[in-house]
């Protein structure tokens, strides 16, 4: 079923999807800084077991939310492999020069 009427049309939605989503990316980028405050060693900074359940709920989002899009689990956890890599390597650097607040829950 179609959802627009001519591609021009198309592209203006994916734009504005695309400045909602890097808005968010954006937002979930500063709580990834703030996370490091609380890491005590780069095990804590990239946490494979959070990694493990981050790529399971957005594979469960992506099915919960998927209206007909084949594969989009698969996009979803590619997507979220790639940011999620990106992260951590950007918060290891927060981690370096961040002072620990001395919080258990990581």
């Amino acid at each position: 079923r179609p959802l627009c009427a001519n591609l021009a049309e198309v592209r203006a939605h994916i734009d504005r999807l695309d400045d909602d989503i890097v808005r968010l990316i954006a937002e979930r980028a500063m709580y990834v800084k703030d996370a490091a405050r609380f890491k005590r060693d780069a095990f804590q900074v990239s946490a494979p077991a959070r990694q493990a359940q981050v790529f399971e709920k957005a594979r469960a989002l992506a099915q919960r939310h998927n209206r007909g899009f084949a594969n989009l689990e698969q996009v979803v956890d590619a997507t979220y492999r790639a940011m999620v890599a990106a992260f951590i390597a950007n918060e290891q650097t927060y981690f370096d020069t961040m002072k620990d607040v001395g919080d258990t829950h990581a």
